[in-house]
C-alpha cells in the first residue's frame, strides 16, 4: 500500500515540518474585540465595549514620554507636569476638575489618578456612563488635560510644595540605596540620572519655561495613545473621541522621541548598599540581554514566551521548595525573565530576601547554585508536566472569564501594546494556541533556555541590607568569591521522591444534611449538617470560573489564659504551624500535588475567631473541599519546619524597628495599649525563644478539631447538587464536640482622654501625624454610616486645605471604623505625612476644619459627592463574589438583618448633613490621641566649640561639687533610691542600691519582682523568674565601670574620656562627655551653668544592631545635702517611663526631701 512506501513517509515528514514552520511564522492577530486606529493628527486609539462593571467607562491617556526625556534643567518635570494637568485647563479652574468628578462619584486618588515613569506618563480617568453628559464632560476633561493646560506661574509655584512633599515621602533607606545601586544596574545609560521624582534642588528652583517647554515638546498627538474600554457602544466612543480629539492639530515641528539604550559591559557590575534604616536584606542577580528586546510578532515568538513561562514556573517551584525546607537559605526567592527599567532591553533576574545580614552570602550562593543546577542538569520530566498543567490551567481560567473581566484590567494590555508593541491577540487566541503548542514543547527546549539567560558579561549583582555597624559579610570581594566558588563547584542534579496523586489519602465516611432553608430575596440556601456544621451558599454568575469559600468559628486566641499567652500567641499570629503542611505532605509537596489545580486554601487563628478562606474553579471544587477537610483534621507536626520558619522570621523581625514608619506604628500601638495585658508587644529575640511548639501546635489542632461551631459560606458559579454532595462528604464528616465556644471579651478599653505621644525616629526631615478619637458606645448602624460619610467629606476638605491651599502635604485622609467585636467602639482618624517644620500648623488646620464642621455643618454639595461615590461603589459591589461572601458571613457573625442590603440606597438617600454634624459634635471632642513622628535630633548638635582648657575631669568635678561635693559623697557608704512610674497602666518600681563596690537594682511591676540585676567585682548577673544568668564579660565590664555611689567617681579614673562639644537642650547648654565601652558608647550631658547632669545617651550593640537609649534628669531636690533628680525619663523597650523618686535611704536611714 502507498502508506508503507518509505518515500511517501519521508515526503509526509517534510510536509508536516513545513506546515509547522509556516504556522510558526504566522503573525499574531489583534483581538477581534478591539478597534484600533489613528486619527489624522497621529493620535492612536483603542476602543472596546465591555460591560463589567456596568455603566463605567475607563479612559486612559498614555503619553510616550517620561523622565528619561527630560533635559538637564527639567529633572522631575515630567512628573511635575502630570500634577499640573489637574491644576487648571482652558475651561476648568484649579480644583474644578477634581470637584466635578467627585460630584459624579469619582474619587480623587482612588479612581482619578496618574503616574509617571522613566518612559511613560499615564492618566487614569474612570467615568460613570449612565448619563451621557457625564461621559461627554469626561472626554472634554481628558482632552484639556492633555492639550489645554494653563500652566500659570502662580499655580506652578503653588504646586511646588505638593510635589516636594511627595518627594519627602520617598526619602528613606530604599531611595538612598537605590541611588547607590542604580548606576550598576543601569550602567552607562541615561536612566541612572533620571529618577522620575527628580531632585529637590531642581523642584525648588526650576524656571516656569522649563516646564512649559517639556509640555510643548512631548505632549503631542503622535506620542499619545487614547484607550477607551467600558459599558458603551464603540460608535459612541468613536463619536466622543472625534468630537474632542479630532480637531487637535497635528504637530508640525517636533523633537525626536529617542529610545535610550542600555549599553553592554564585559565585566560583572557589583553594588553593595547599606542603610541604618533598612530592614529588608535583599540580593538581586541580573543578567541583561546582549541584544535589544525583540517584539513579539509571530506564533514562534509566542511559543518562546510560553517556554520562558514554563521555565519560570519550574525554577520558582525549586526556590519555593528551598524556602519551605527545614534549613531554608532565604525567606523567599524568585527568578524570571522579562523587562528591566529600560524599555529597550530584557533581563533574567534572580531575587532573594535574607532573614538577616549574616545569611546574605548563603542566600546569594543558593540562588546562583539553583541556576547552575538547571544549567548543568536541566529539569525533570515530572517538573515539566506539572508546569504545563499549571500554565494551561491559568490560561483556561482567564479564557473562561473573558466576558467577566473588569475594564480596568483590559486597559493594562493596551497600554503595553502602545508603548512596547506587546501582542494583544485576546485571551481566547492565547489559550487555543497554547493548547496546541504547550503539549509539544520538549524538555530540552525549556532546560536549555538558561544558557541564553546566563553569561558572565552584562551580569549585575546588587546587595542592599541593614547597616549594623559591623564589617559587611557581603562586600564586593565576597560576592566575586561566591560567584567563582559556584562556577567551580560541581552541582548535583535535582532529585525528588515519588508523591501520591491524591490530596486526601482516604475518603471520609459521609454525613448528611439534616436541615435546609432558602432565602428567596438573597437567593441564599442554608444547610445544617449532621455534625452541627452550618453551611450557606449562593450561586452567582459574576465570574464564570470562580468559587469562593469562607468559614469562621468564635473563640480565637481570646480563649488562651494570660499565663500561656507568651508561649503561644506570637506563633499563632505568624501562623507558624502551617509551615509544616497538612495531610502528611510538606508545603512544597502539596504544591506539586496541586499543580494544574486551581484550588487554594488558607486557615488561621485570629484574636477572636478561627478563619478559613479559599477559592477554586468550579472543576476543582472537590479539591477545595478536600483541602478544607485536611485543615480541620491533618495538621502535620514537624518541629524542624516550625523552628526553621521561626528562626528566619526572628532574624527578619530584628530589623523592622530600624524603619522609622514601622517603628512609629509599633510604638503608637503599644502606647495606646498600655494596661492591656493581652496585647502582644513587638517581639524580642527572647519572645521568639519563649515559644512553646507543643502548646502552640496543640492549641491550633484543638481549635480546628471541633467543627461544631464553624459556619461555612460558598459563593460562585457551581452546581448546587455537586456542592451539597461534597459538603456531606468532607464537612459533615468533620469531628465535632458538644461545646459552643464564645469570645472572651477583654477588660481593657482605650481611654477617652487627651494624650500627646511624640516618637523621634529617623534622620530624614519626615513627620507623620495620626489624630485619633475613640469612643466606647453601643453599636448603631446610622452612626456608622454618618461617621463614614463624615470621614469622606473631611478627607476632601483636608485635601483642599492642607494640599491645595497650604501645599503642606502630598496625601491626607480621614477614616472611621465602628467595630463590633470584641466590643463596640467607634474610632475616627486623621492621618498625613508632612515636613516636621509644618506639622504643628497642619495639625491646627486639621482641628480647625473639624471645629468648622461642628459649628457650620457640611454643605449639601460636599455630602452629595460622597453619596454619589457610595452609589457607584455599591452598584459595582453587587456584582462581586467577594463582596457577597463578606456580606453574608458578616451578617451571621454580627447577627444583622440579612435583608438590609436592599435598603442600602434608601439609607444613603436619607443621610443628612445634620447627621454628619451630630457625629462631629458628639465624638470629635477635645479628648483625642495625637501621635506625632518626628526625626531624631541630629547627632552633630554642637552649638559652639569647647575651650581647649576644659578637661573632662573638670566637668565631672563641677558635677560632683554641684550635687553636694566630694566630702559629702565620701561620707555616704550606701545610697538606696526608689523610683516609681506608670507602664501600660501598671505601677513599675525600681529600687537601686549603690555602694562603693556594688550596685543592685530590683525592678517590680504590680507588686511582683520582674528582675534583679547585680553588678560587682565578680561580674554582672540577672535574676529573673527563678533563673540567674551571668551577663557576657564585655557587657559586664561596661556595667562595672559605673558601679559606685555615683558613676562619675569611676569615670574620673577613665583616661579616654572626651569632651565632644557643647550642645543645646531646650535652651540649656551642656558639655557632652563621651565614654566608649566594649558594647556601649555613652554620652553624658552636664549643664555648663549649673554643672548638673541633664541627659544621657547610650548606644548599645545588640543582635547585630545599634540601639539608642536616652535618659533625662530633672527637678533636682536636696536630700540631706545630696542633690538628686526627682524626675527621670527612663527607656523601657521602645517606650519611655516617667519616673519620680518615692524614697531615699542614705547609709540605711530614710531621708526626706528638704
Amino acid at each position: 500500500m502507498l502508506k508503507n512506501n518509505p518515500i511517501f513517509l519521508m515526503f509526509l515528514l517534510v510536509l508536516v515540518s513545513q506546515l509547522h514552520a509556516q504556522n510558526d511564522s504566522l503573525i499574531i492577530p489583534i483581538s477581534p474585540d478591539l478597534e484600533i486606529g489613528k486619527l489624522d493628527n497621529g493620535l492612536t486609539y483603542y476602543l472596546q465595549q465591555n460591560q463589567k462593571p456596568a455603566d463605567i467607562v475607563e479612559l486612559r491617556m498614555v503619553v510616550n514620554t517620561g523622565s528619561v526625556m527630560e533635559d538637564d534643567d527639567q529633572l522631575g518635570l515630567a512628573h511635575f507636569l502630570e500634577h499640573m494637568a489637574f491644576n487648571g485647563t482652558k475651561s476648568f479652574e484649579k480644583n474644578d476638575i477634581v470637584s466635578y468628578l467627585q460630584s459624579i462619584g469619582v474619587e480623587f486618588g482612588a479612581d482619578l489618578n496618574a503616574y509617571t515613569s522613566f518612559d511613560e506618563t499615564v492618566y487614569i480617568l474612570p467615568i460613570p456612563s449612565a448619563e451621557f453628559e457625564n461621559l461627554d464632560k469626561g472626554f472634554q476633561i481628558l482632552k484639556e488635560m492633555m492639550f489645554d493646560m494653563t500652566l500659570h506661574g502662580d499655580d506652578i509655584d503653588a504646586e511646588r510644595g505638593v510635589v516636594l512633599e511627595e518627594y519627602r515621602t520617598r526619602l528613606g533607606a530604599e531611595t538612598r540605596m537605590l541611588e547607590k545601586t542604580l548606576p550598576a544596574m543601569m550602567y552607562g545609560s541615561k536612566y541612572v540620572d533620571r529618577l522620575p521624582i527628580g531632585t529637590k534642588e531642581n523642584l525648588e528652583t526650576f524656571e516656569h519655561e522649563s516646564l512649559r517647554r517639556f509640555y510643548k515638546d512631548w505632549y503631542r498627538p503622535d506620542l499619545m495613545g487614547l484607550i477607551i474600554v467600558g459599558d458603551v457602544e464603540v460608535e459612541v466612543m468613536k463619536d466622543l473621541m472625534n468630537k474632542h480629539f479630532g480637531d487637535v492639530p497635528k504637530s508640525e515641528v517636533f523633537r525626536e522621541r529617542e529610545v535610550f539604550p542600555l549599553p553592554n559591559h564585559e565585566d560583572t557590575k557589583i553594588a553593595v548598599a547599606s542603610d541604618p534604616e533598612a530592614f529588608v536584606n535583599r540580593i538581586q542577580v541580573m543578567y541583561k540581554d546582549r541584544a535589544d528586546r525583540k517584539e513579539m510578532k509571530t506564533v514562534a515568538d509566542y511559543k518562546s514566551l510560553l517556554v520562558d513561562q514554563l521555565f519560570s514556573i519550574m525554577i520558582n517551584a525549586r526556590l519555593n521548595e528551598l524556602a519551605n525546607s527545614s534549613n531554608p537559605p532565604f525567606l523567599s526567592a524568585s527568578s524570571s525573565y522579562g523587562g528591566s527599567y529600560a524599555r529597550s532591553k530584557n533581563a533574567y533576574t534572580s531575587y532573594g530576601i535574607s532573614p538577616d545580614v549574616e545569611k546574605m552570602p548563603e542566600t546569594l550562593k543558593a540562588m546562583l547554585t539553583e541556576n547552575k543546577r538547571v544549567l548543568s542538569h536541566g529539569f525533570l520530566y515530572a517538573e515539566l508536566d506539572r508546569a504545563k498543567r499549571s500554565l494551561l490551567t491559568r490560561l483556561e481560567n482567564q479564557a473562561k472569564e473573558k466576558n467577566k473581566v473588569n475594564s480596568e484590567r483590559i486597559v493594562s494590555e493596551y497600554i503595553r501594546h502602545f508603548l512596547e508593541n506587546e501582542a494583544i491577540p485576546g485571551i481566547e487566541w492565547e489559550f487555543e494556541t497554547a493548547t496546541e503548542l504547550v503539549p509539544n514543547i520538549e524538555l530540552v527546549e525549556v532546560s536549555t533556555r538558561i544558557s541564553d539567560f546566563i553569561h558572565p558579561d552584562n551580569m549585575v549583582v546588587i546587595a542592599s541590607r541593614k547597616e549594623d555597624g559591623e564589617e559587611s559579610l557581603l562586600d564586593e570581594d565576597t560576592i566575586k568569591a561566591i560567584i567563582a566558588e559556584v562556577d567551580a563547584t560541581k552541582v548535583a542534579a535535582y532529585e525528588e521522591a515519588d508523591l501520591r496523586s491524591e490530596i486526601v489519602e482516604s475518603v471520609p465516611e459521609s454525613g448528611t444534611i439534616i436541615d435546609r432553608s432558602y432565602d428567596e430575596k438573597l437567593d441564599l440556601t442554608r444547610l445544617t449538617l449532621s455534625n452541627g456544621v452550618r453551611v450557606a451558599y449562593k450561586q452567582t454568575n459574576f465570574k464564570n470560573d470562580q468559587v469562593l469559600v469562607q468559614a469562621y468559628s468564635n473563640g480565637g486566641t481570646s480563649l488562651i489564659d494570660e499565663d500561656d499567652l507568651q508561649k503561644t500567641l506570637l506563633a499563632l499570629q505568624l501562623n507558624a504551624n502551617a509551615q509544616a503542611g497538612y495531610g502528611g505532605l510538606a508545603v512544597s509537596e502539596m504544591e506539586k500535588v496541586m499543580s494544574g489545580n486551581s484550588a487554594s486554601l488558607s486557615s488561621s487563628i485570629g484574636a477572636f475567631s478561627e478563619n478559613i478562606s479559599g477559592n477554586s474553579a468550579p472543576k476543582d471544587l472537590k479539591s477545595l473541599l478536600e483541602l478544607i477537610y485536611l485543615h480541620h483534621t491533618s495538621l502535620n507536626k514537624d518541629k524542624d519546619y516550625f523552628n526553621a520558619y521561626i528562626n528566619n522570621i526572628k532574624g527578619f523581625y530584628a530589623g523592622i524597628l530600624s524603619n522609622p514608619e514601622y517603628y512609629f506604628q509599633i510604638t503608637v500601638s503599644e502606647e495606646k495599649n498600655r494596661g492591656n495585658k493581652r496585647y502582644l508587644s513587638f517581639p524580642s529575640e527572647e519572645d521568639f525563644d519563649a515559644i512553646d511548639y507543643d502548646e502552640t501546635y496543640q492549641f491550633h489542632v484543638d481549635r480546628f478539631a471541633d467543627a461544631n461551631d464553624f459556619s461555612y459560606y460558598f459563593i460562585g458559579n457551581f452546581e448546587a447538587k455537586e456542592l451539597e454532595s461534597l459538603v456531606e462528604t468532607y464537612l459533615a464528616s468533620l469531628p465535632t464536640k458538644e461545646q459552643q465556644d464564645e469570645i472572651i471579651v477583654p477588660e481593657f478599653r482605650t481611654k477617652d482622654e487627651y494624650r500627646e505621644f511624640i516618637v523621634e525616629k529617623g534622620t530624614d526631615p519626615k513627620s507623620f501625624v495620626n489624630i485619633q478619637w475613640t469612643e466606647n458606645l453601643p453599636y448603631d448602624a446610622a452612626t456608622r454610616i454618618a461617621a463614614d460619610a463624615l470621614s469622606n467629606v473631611l478627607t476632601n476638605k483636608l485635601i483642599e486645605k492642607l494640599r491645595e491651599d497650604e501645599s503642606g502635604v502630598y496625601g491626607v485622609g480621614a477614616r472611621s471604623n465602628f467595630q463590633e467585636i470584641p466590643y463596640s467602639q467607634l474610632s475616627f482618624n486623621i492621618l498625613f505625612p508632612c515636613g516636621p517644620e509644618n506639622a504643628r500648623d497642619l495639625i491646627d488646620f486639621s482641628l480647625e476644619l473639624v471645629e468648622q464642621i461642628k459649628k457650620e455643618g457640611v454643605s449639601e454639595s460636599d455630602l452629595n459627592k460622597v453619596k454619589e461615590s457610595y452609589r457607584v461603589d455599591h452598584k459595582e459591589n453587587l456584582e462581586s463574589n467577594g463582596y457577597w461572601i463578606d456580606y453574608i458571613s458578616t451578617t451571621d457573625r454580627y447577627k444583622k438583618n440579612p435583608h438590609r442590603i436592599f435598603k442600602y440606597e434608601e439609607r444613603i438617600d436619607a443621610l443628612k448633613a445634620e447627621d454628619l454634624q451630630r457625629v462631629a459634635i458628639d465624638f470629635l471632642d477635645e479628648n483625642y490621641f495625637l501621635a506625632l513622628l518626628m526625626p531624631e535630633e541630629i547627632i552633630e548638635k554642637v552649638v559652639e566649640d569647647v575651650d581647649e582648657s576644659v578637661e573632662p575631669k573638670d566637668v565631672l568635678a563641677n558635677y560632683i561639687k554641684a550635687i553636694g561635693g566630694t566630702d559629702k559623697l565620701n561620707g555616704i557608704k550606701s545610697l538606696q533610691v526608689t523610683y516609681v512610674g506608670d507602664f501600660m497602666g501598671n505601677e513599675i518600681k525600681a529600687d537601686v542600691l549603690s555602694t562603693k563596690d556594688e550596685m543592685v537594682q530590683t525592678v517590680s511591676m504590680g507588686g511582683n519582682v520582674m528582675a534583679t540585676i547585680t553588678v560587682n567585682a565578680s561580674g554582672a548577673q540577672v535574676a529573673q523568674m527563678g533563673n540567674t544568668m551571668d551577663l557576657p564579660p564585655d557587657m559586664a565590664a561596661d556595667m562595672q565601670a559605673n558601679v559606685g555611689i555615683i558613676p562619675e567617681f569611676r569615670m574620673m579614673e577613665n583616661e579616654s574620656l572626651e569632651v565632644t562639644g557643647i550642645e543645646n537642650f531646650e535652651g540649656i547648654k551642656a558639655y557632652a562627655i563621651l565614654t566608649k565601652g566594649n558594647t556601649t558608647t555613652t554620652t553624658s550631658y552636664y549643664a555648663v551653668e549649673s554643672g548638673l547632669k541633664i541627659k544621657q545617651n547610650v548606644l548599645i550593640e545588640m543582635m547585630g544592631q545599634v540601639q539608642s537609649q536616652d535618659t533625662s534628669y530633672g527637678n533636682y531636690i536636696s536630700f540631706n545635702g545630696l542633690l538628686l533628680p526627682s524626675t527621670t525619663s527612663v527607656p523601657l523597650g521602645p517606650q519611655s517611663v516617667e519616673a519620680t523618686i518615692r524614697d531615699v535611704k542614705i547609709n540605711g536611714e530614710v531621708v526626706v526631701a528638704e
